[in-house]
């Protein structure tokens, strides 16, 4: 990794331990810098500016806002993208503002969720951009998320009690002295810097520089994993076979650039969708791991259901393992599986009691004392289970839901796609229907789920391997599974364009090579072999901050001010970079240890930072405003013209 042109000690001159000392510059106005302009800096700025009459004190405040994108929506919610490409969340399930729900110390100050504000101040914004209004229940496109951004973005700037001031550029280094360094060479003076960086671009893996190497050796199209709206798509040619690995948000956003994006378009008869070909699109032949796309976001809500604390993943029970490093697969899996049962189940048995035949209470006291992988323990459970809930759609087990094809073989390609096409079908009118409101209390359970291991992470108790193997890969991926899918039309879109011959169906456990002049793929589960002259990795790469090509972060770990080692497994396998590492009051963790405490890290390249997965939804009391919250009082208290209590004291 090239040394940084701006090396940064550790501490800087002004700096000692934890103890932020009055500064000669102080007499001015206070400076902070936050690298990144997107919703996490915006959601910042909002918490910053609700406690500064409370904390500030009257000082003087300039922010700065460093970031090539217009702040607001920055990189991934700008207004410079398709409006062919649409949020997988409900406009009422959206929101930058915080209520009465959030637990946190700083005062509240509501503001309208994306559906008050389209039905309220947006619907002249919208209209003024082109924008049809979508309703509460409607899946919009990004454009409408990014125009409500960038309102928000200037109500927060008005009710700051500070100069704003917005940098169009790239930050590149940070020195000793605290100036936050731009691409264009000026310099602008920090006491404060709030690093709130989203997805990262990163170096190509060894695996992605290979396969890139290889196909320009072969006179082949190769697409690493990357952000879809950034990608170029010019080589995937019309009428041509494309081998698509990935089955998520990234595929879907793939897939509709190649065909709607293309000139294709729909109509709908008698409850049928049907494409109509522009005679542009490629033959995408899509697979993955699991071999079906992830299932449709829910397409109703019922009053009164949402998060609810853990009952057996809870601190206490993690105590009871004792100090240090827990086992994820013997210590904490088993009490995931009982907690994701646990909510399908109470809400099975008290909102459809007619489908089960035991009262709940008897059926609670059989999950309780389950002891998921214990010896007979699942087959006792397992049997329970069949006595009390006689339909097997009723019924829960983690891993039937995480692999529906597992342990099936289809010897030729049509039946399969008749198998996958009915299963598509068949999560389209469950996830429309309430009657299965436990796949609701699910999706509720994988969120409270989500913010305990957040916490487990940020005070150390998962080993790298756990932590990079365990949550970041196979957690998150059943998380985005299950609770991060595309809205229920895409998937219907999907069905579509398989009628029309656009999009054929790969298999599970899809392997690619390259046979001479053709990629070729092969799925475990599916007999056959696909040849292509191009291939697709459609998903997002790993986070791996050592090997990001952001200057400012590239400079900064080389120099030691922050700090995220290269992981490897008990076998010695790298795991690679993982995420940048930060305490628990989100500053920046260094390479010799100490906490720095003038840098702050927020965003999904951060270990523990809460609320990164996408938006809180309102009444939710969602973890990112209560970290934002957090953070922004700490920033105040930094920023106060007092010297500390303890200073005063010793003169």
């Amino acid at each position: 990794m090239p040394a940084s042109p701006y090396p940064l000690r550790p501490t800087p001159p002004f700096m000692t331990g934890t103890t932020l000392r009055v500064h000669p510059e102080w007499n001015d106005a206070a400076s902070v810098v936050f690298v990144g302009g997107g919703p996490r800096t915006v959601g910042l700025l909002e918490r910053f500016a609700a406690s500064a009459e409370e904390l500030l004190g009257g000082r003087p405040v300039e922010v700065h806002v460093v970031d090539p994108y217009p702040a607001g929506g920055g990189r991934i919610w700008r207004r410079e993208q398709s409006r062919l490409l649409w949020m997988n969340s409900m406009t009422s399930d959206v929101t930058i503002f915080t209520d009465e729900s959030v637990e946190c110390e700083g005062p509240i100050t509501p503001g309208p969720d994306l559906a008050t504000w389209v039905a309220g101040e947006g619907a002249v914004v919208l209209e003024k951009a082109g924008l049809d209004l979508p309703g509460p229940m409607d899946f919009p496109p990004r454009l409408v998320q990014a125009e409500y951004l960038a309102w928000v973005w200037e109500r927060v700037v008005r009710d700051l009690p500070a100069t704003v001031t917005t940098h169009l550029e790239r930050a590149v280094a940070l020195t000793t002295d605290h100036r936050v360094i731009l691409a264009s060479g000026k310099e602008i003076r920090a006491d404060v810097v709030v690093l709130a960086l989203g997805y990262l671009d990163r170096l190509p893996t060894a695996s992605e520089a290979a396969w890139a190497a290889q196909a320009a050796d072969a006179g082949l199209t190769y697409i690493p994993p990357g952000y879809t709206a950034d990608v170029d798509l010019d080589e995937l040619w019309p009428a041509e076979n494309v081998i698509v690995r990935g089955f998520g948000q990234a595929f879907i956003d793939l897939m509709v650039l190649l065909t709607e994006g293309r000139g294709g378009w729909y109509d709908e008869c008698d409850g049928v969708l049907t494409y109509h070909p522009s005679g542009d699109e490629p033959v995408l032949y899509v697979g993955s791991r699991r071999g079906v796309p992830y299932h449709a976001k829910l397409g109703y809500t019922v009053a009164g259901t949402k998060p609810v604390p853990t009952r057996y993943l809870t601190e206490a029970a993690l105590a009871e393992f004792g100090a240090g490093v827990l086992d994820f697969q013997s210590q904490i899996a088993p009490l995931i599986d009982k907690e994701l049962a646990f909510a399908h189940y109470q809400q099975l048995f008290t909102a459809h009691p007619e489908r089960t035949r035991w009262p709940w209470e008897r059926f609670a006291e059989a999950l309780d004392s389950w002891r998921p992988g214990g010896p007979g323990a699942d087959d006792a459970f397992g049997v329970a289970v069949c006595a009390a809930v006689p339909d097997p759609a009723d019924r829960f087990v983690r891993s039937e839901v995480d692999r529906p094809l597992g342990g099936r073989f289809f010897g030729d390609r049509e039946r399969f796609e008749r198998f996958l096409t009915g299963l598509i079908e068949t999560d389209l009118l469950r996830r429309a229907d309430p009657a299965y409101s436990a796949d609701l209390a699910v999706f509720n359970a994988l969120l409270s789920i989500y913010s305990v291991l957040s916490q487990a992470i940020t005070e150390g108790r998962l080993s790298d391997e756990d932590r990079v193997r365990r949550v970041e890969t196979e957690w998150h991926g059943f998380f985005s599974f299950v609770a991060s899918g595309p809205p229920p039309r895409r998937l219907e879109e999907l069905l579509a364009l398989h009628r029309a011959g656009i999009v054929r169906f790969a298999g599970p456990d899809l392997e690619v090579d390259i046979d001479n002049d053709h990629f070729v793929a092969r799925s475990t589960g599916v007999a056959g072999e696909i040849r292509a002259r191009a291939f697709v990795e459609a998903r997002l790469p790993r986070p791996d901050v050592l090997a990001t090509t952001d200057p400012l972060l590239r400079g900064l770990l080389e120099s030691g001010v922050l700090a995220a080692d290269e992981l490897f497994a008990a076998d010695g396998t790298s795991l690679g970079g993982g995420q940048l590492k930060a305490d628990s009051h989100c500053r920046a963790i260094q390479a010799d240890g100490t906490v720095h405490p003038a840098l702050f890290l927020l965003g999904p390249s951060v270990s523990g930072s809460a609320g990164s997965s996408g938006f809180s939804r309102p009444h939710f009391n969602g973890p990112g405003f209560r970290q934002n919250d957090a953070v922004a009082r700490h920033l105040l208290s930094l920023l106060a013209p007092t010297v500390r209590k303890e200073e005063r004291h010793a003169s």
